[in-house]
């Protein structure tokens, strides 16, 4: 018999393994090029919804309101954005139902929000709140002058609420004394918020500055909170300088405890509405009006202006003293000579007249 001859295992072809390899590396290479081009889609796709749609260096706002439509909001939306964000932003809208449900508010646009981010802002109605001042003025006009230029509401619409009876009574407030809520600070509030809520949101902050510790304190004077804001706001008409303040409450606080006469010059001013004048005229002493205080006793209706809060505080932490008296110093620099006695006051009284009429000053 034959022998059987053996195959030597090296000598087998070997362009079967080769091309094993080769068909191996085309897979990793077609596998790494597709995720490639997958990694370059998902980056594109990312940078045309998520790269800053603003124009600006600067945040930009929109404000949407009841009038808008689609195409409006892409007008107003693209006064701030690049081209190619503000496609992929009308792409996103017009593919949605977007158009039949805009919601109306104030919308930022900083420098990184992207075309998705803030059309879902706008869908969703999540708005940019407005840091809103409220300021320290005399009359429910001024107010509302103030407060419209930051908000949608008209200030018509706000002076006919701060004089409307009933929804001064839902506040627990009255006609005199309702600008008493309006505690100056900056709050954060939306755009189109309504009158109501602008002034439920006065009221919620009012009961908030008015803590135990302040009620207690107003208490203890036997007057209650719009009383002492009442009295903070001739306070702050009296005097600008902080340090007087404690002092010049507790003169007032005085005479009411005698039962004397107010006689604040700021109260006559605001009975005749003429803010403007450097001096109180004994002709102007008898205005038939309850918040004259030379004619009429104890606190006058309601403030004469909103007072900040370092007046309130002022009236709570005054200054005990005998002073009953108070005149401006002849020398124009806003500080007050106090007196405990008429003639003192008198004679105080007689050197900044003379003080006026030197500078001419008559009305």
């Amino acid at each position: 018999m034959k022998a059987e001859k053996k195959e030597n295992p090296e000598s087998k072809p070997k362009h079967k393994t080769k091309n094993k390899r080769k068909m191996s590396k085309k897979k990793k290479i077609l596998l790494y090029s597709l995720l490639g081009v997958v990694l370059l889609l998902v980056s594109a796709g990312w940078y045309l919804l998520y790269s800053g749609i603003n124009a600006t260096e600067k945040t930009q706002y929109v404000y949407i309101d009841g009038d808008d439509n689609l195409d409006s909001v892409y007008t107003k939306v693209g006064e701030h954005a690049k081209p190619l964000q503000m496609r992929i932003f009308k792409m996103l809208a017009s593919s949605s139902n977007y158009g039949d449900h805009i919601k109306k508010g104030r919308y930022g646009i900083d420098k990184s929000i992207g075309a998705y981010p803030l059309f879902r802002q706008l869908k969703k109605g999540e708005q940019t709140a407005v840091n809103l001042p409220v300021p320290s003025v005399r009359t429910p006009q001024a107010m509302a002058a103030r407060l419209s230029k930051k908000l949608e509401m008209d200030s018509l619409t706000l002076v006919k609420a701060l004089t409307d009876a009933s929804t001064c009574q839902r506040l627990s407030c009255d006609t005199n004394t309702i600008m008493g809520l309006f505690i100056p600070d900056t709050y954060n509030i939306y755009w189109d918020v309504t009158t109501d809520e602008l002034l439920d949101r006065m009221k919620k902050e009012y009961d908030r500055f008015w803590n135990d510790s302040r009620k207690k304190k107003a208490d203890a004077l036997g007057m209650d909170p719009m009383e002492v804001v009442t009295l903070a706001s001739i306070v702050a008409e009296e005097t600008n300088y902080k340090p007087e303040k404690p002092i010049v409450a507790g003169l007032y606080l005085n005479r009411l405890k005698k039962g004397m006469l107010l006689q604040a010059d700021p109260t006559v001013k605001f009975a005749l509405k003429n803010f403007g004048a450097k001096r109180v005229l004994n002709s102007m002493l008898s205005v038939d009006s309850p918040y004259n205080t030379y004619r009429y006793g104890g606190l006058p209706p309601g403030p004469i202006r909103n007072p900040e809060t370092d007046n309130i505080d002022a009236v709570l932490d005054f200054t005990q003293h005998d002073f009953l008296y108070m005149c401006a110093k002849e020398t124009f620099d806003g500080t007050h000579n106090f007196a405990k006695t008429m003639a003192e006051h008198e004679a105080n009284a007689r050197r900044y007249a003379a003080a006026l009429n030197e500078r001419g000053i008559k009305k």
